[in-house]
């Protein structure tokens, strides 16, 4: 898929429709820039195959790691490396971009499995 049109970040997070949730708004060298949005927390979970990048839009996220939190607001950016557990958590609606070369919103991703309780087609 090549995007040759700008996207609108806030917009596009804005429409999805399930919480930690992600759809898929450009490609480049090989990872996915993806819009998510989430309230509540997801799962415990590592991804062994993958650093996932957090880049927070709207809202505060605390990136729940094993030995600290990482707390996160608008502008503010934190990769967490491939292998490590975490659970992030959203005290109110917090609206992000995730960067990594895989979708990761199935359960094996984190996700919880109350935020299924809606669809929407157009997510990835």
């Amino acid at each position: 898929m090549a995007h040759t049109e700008k996207a609108d970040l806030a917009a596009q997070a804005a429409a999805l429709t399930e919480f930690w949730s992600q759809r898929e708004v450009a490609r480049a060298n090989g990872n996915l820039f993806k819009v998510a949005k989430g309230i509540g927390s997801t799962n415990w979970h590592a991804h062994d195959d993958q650093d996932e990048v957090f880049l927070v839009l709207s809202g505060r996220i605390t990136i729940q790691l094993r030995d600290r939190d990482v707390e996160l607001g608008p502008g503010e950016l934190f990769v967490i490396p491939r292998g490590t557990e975490h659970c992030p958590v959203a005290e109110e609606e917090a609206r992000f971009l995730l960067v990594g070369p895989e979708i990761t919103s199935t359960a094996a991703g984190g996700k919880p499995e109350w935020s299924y309780s809606r669809r929407d087609d157009q997510l990835t």
